[in-house]
């Protein structure tokens, strides 16, 4: 099931990464509800999806950010919101964290505007590539994740590794090989379909061979955390 309409970043050799995203994104649809606040919201890809839920998404966007956004609030997430308390019963934000050189301000900040009882969905990246530099800050442990939130006053706290180790290692393997198609156009078209037949395979494979790693939480290709403010 694809659930986001940024299909242009869906490519040859990384639909996976998308795959697995999606299907957390539906794991925790229980937890999409009332008023959504999507922090970092970007292009909002997922807003239509979230609607399905939800009664109502607000996404929130630093404006000088590196990708377009379509944010009804502009804020720069390390600095105090423009947003009342407690007026959001949901906060999501996928693969925001690692740009932010204040985390912990948006994680304060966003328990302030969350209602008691409302929830946070987090996704965060681990073994991943520098992307969108220089904003690219950090990568989070579980234990990391789970001091900052507990640090900002959420509890329930549950952080979960979205792969094994063998999606993690072929994703980057397939965004290093994507590097390797270069030179005159007849030899990158030879490059890149030999290169789109080995991506299909090892991406449908992966999650296969996950199965063989005992502990996901060590070499994932990123986390997805869940918690909720008492």
């Amino acid at each position: 099931m694809k659930i986001s309409k940024n299909h242009h970043n869906r490519k040859l050799h990384n639909w996976l990464a998308y795959d697995i995203g999606d299907q957390f994104l539906i794991k925790y649809v229980d937890r999409y509800n009332g008023t959504l606040y999507d922090l970092g919201c970007g292009e909002s890809p997922y807003k239509d999806f979230f609607l399905t839920y939800a009664d109502r998404y607000v996404g929130v966007d630093w404006t000088g950010s590196l990708h377009n956004t379509k944010a009804d609030i502009a804020a720069d997430l390390n600095k105090p919101f423009p947003i009342e308390s407690d007026v959001a019963d949901t906060i999501v934000s996928l693969s925001v964290l690692e740009h932010l050189c204040e985390p912990q301000n948006m994680l304060d900040e966003a328990f302030r505007i969350l209602k008691p009882g409302g929830n946070i969905v987090l996704q965060v990246p681990w073994q991943w590539w520098i992307h969108e530099a220089p904003y690219d800050f950090f990568r989070y442990t579980p234990y990391g994740l789970k001091y900052m939130l507990e640090k900002a006053g959420f509890r329930d706290i549950l952080v979960e590794a979205q792969s094994g180790f063998f999606s993690m290692w072929i994703l980057k393997a397939n965004y290093f090989s994507r590097r390797l198609i270069k030179g005159p156009k007849p030899l990158r078209w030879l490059i890149g379909a030999i290169l789109s037949v080995i991506w299909f395979v090892n991406q449908k494979t992966a999650p296969l061979l996950d199965k063989l790693d005992r502990n996901w939480d060590l070499e994932t290709s990123g986390y997805y955390v869940t918690a909720r403010k008492s």
